[in-house]
């Protein structure tokens, strides 16, 4: 067995922004952390339409997406609701629903525990432990605005995709490290995808 630092779930749902997920599971893995990853129907549509993914075979694109990962991964089913994660008791160090869709945020703050991924994010809410939730939307509207307020309000954090500028990002995946840098940041996660202010 594959020791690790840690164990997180990462969500990926149907909003744009497909990248910061698949990069941070990438990040989280090399660096010797168990990830359980959930991965929307609407956020396999983005894979295709965004990552030019042929997602015919889901189990050939995580092997593509994550090689070499197979003792620290563990792919769930978006109904699995017998998986280790459902349970509370389970020991987990965090979850980040990254990008999260507002149809997720909404089930979330509403306690519908309508699938795994929402089930999992009341756990660790009932637990007191990490949820960040990284929204890809724009314009808010009120009811999104309010969504994120009652989620924030029982121990969720929000982290928009709302990439910095003052590391002169030269590329897309400068953009995309920086976001998915900051997510890591706020699950005490080390590493190097930006240069820090002052630095």
């Amino acid at each position: 067995m594959t020791s690790h630092k840690g164990i997180y779930t990462v969500g990926i749902t149907g909003a744009s922004g497909a990248i910061y997920g698949v990069r941070l599971t990438q990040v989280l893995l090399q660096q010797q952390y168990k990830v359980h990853l959930i991965i929307t129907e609407a956020g396999w549509q983005v894979f295709r339409e965004e990552l030019s993914l042929d997602t015919s075979d889901r189990a050939a694109v995580i092997a593509q997406l994550f090689p070499d990962s197979s003792e620290l991964l563990e792919y769930h089913g978006l109904h699995e609701y017998t998986a280790s994660i459902a349970s509370g008791s389970y020991q987990n160090d965090g979850m980040i629903i990254i990008p999260c869709s507002m149809g997720t945020l909404s089930g979330i703050a509403a306690g519908a525990s309508g699938n795994l991924l929402e089930r999992t994010a009341d756990v660790m809410l009932k637990e007191g432990r990490t949820l960040v939730i990284v929204p890809r939307e724009t314009p808010l509207n009120q009811i999104h605005l309010e969504n994120m307020l009652k989620v924030t309000k029982v121990g969720g954090k929000i982290l928009p995709a709302m990439p910095g500028y003052y590391h002169l990002p030269t590329s897309i995946d400068d953009i995309v490290n920086f976001v998915v840098g900051k997510a890591l940041d706020s699950l005490s996660v080390d590493h190097q995808l930006f240069t820090r202010w002052g630095e």
